[in-house]
């Protein structure tokens, strides 16, 4: 990857160009005027371009390209304020003060509503095995600004980590987070999810084992959630009940620990 800026320049944003290429050990190409497009004439990688607003991932071949937004998390924020609930929070039962762990991070749109139900005394880690989305993310859940300062407050909180969520797992404790979270990319796929058409790009196809479920199992203490496509042979693979939605596109899964 090399990292350059927007068409609009100035030198602000080229000395930050400079500082991210400096950070992740990449190149950092003067823009010059030119497109994206006729860069990546020359230059087969990926781009990541400095904004004034915001940071991009252009991809060679790329339909469009990967940035960090909040996608879902803001309205799903605004009715949780209201004391609404949703699926995602039946079936991880998160409380103020619990410990989550997200193993596939993404954009992190789950992670800020257990961010913002578990509060200032409990702990949400994301790890992310991209080095492209781990780093974006990072850097927009540091920086981004909704309406909703609960949602900025708790966007800062999430600790992300770029790592194999599988070596991850090894490393931890027994029972070292309260629930622990899978959300790997569906089997099939939802062609209406706009949101994840740049995340496609950049993400890692893992396919999940036996051994990631009961290393799942090990170290939470309550229970391990898999969210996945309504048509996923995972959930009777490794057993988990899943919470059946008529009309939702994927549903969650548990296996209940206590």
């Amino acid at each position: 990857m090399i990292v350059t800026t927007a068409g609009r320049t100035n030198e602000q944003m080229i000395e930050k160009a400079r500082q991210i290429a400096l950070e992740l050990q990449i190149s950092y190409i003067p823009r010059r005027k030119r497109s994206i497009a006729s860069i990546q004439q020359q230059i087969h990688e990926p781009i990541l371009v400095v904004g004034k607003e915001r940071l991009e991932i252009h991809f060679p071949h790329g339909q469009e390209p990967l940035f960090f937004h909040p996608n879902s998390a803001s309205f799903r924020a605004k009715r949780i304020l209201k004391g609404e609930s949703e699926p995602f929070l039946q079936a991880t039962k998160l409380q103020r003060g619990m410990t989550f762990l997200d193993c596939t991070l993404g954009l992190a749109s789950d992670s800020m509503i257990a961010s913002l139900v578990v509060g200032e005394e409990g702990k949400v880690v994301g790890i992310e095995g991209s080095t492209y989305i781990a780093y974006l993310t990072k850097q927009g859940l540091r920086h981004w600004k909704s309406d909703i300062c609960e949602l900025n407050e708790a966007m800062r909180r999430i600790h992300v980590l770029h790592d194999d969520f599988s070596s991850f797992l090894e490393q931890c404790e027994d029972k070292s987070y309260d629930v622990v979270y899978l959300d790997p990319m569906f089997e099939v796929s939802i062609e209406e999810a706009d949101g994840v058409k740049g995340l496609k790009q950049a993400a890692l196809y893992t396919n999940l084992t036996e051994q990631h479920i009961e290393q799942a199992k090990r170290v939470a203490r309550q229970r391990v959630v898999l969210k996945d496509h309504w048509q996923s042979s995972r959930f009777e693979q490794f057993g988990f009940f899943v919470y059946r939605r008529k009309t939702a596109k994927f549903h969650f899964g548990t296996i209940e620990l206590l």
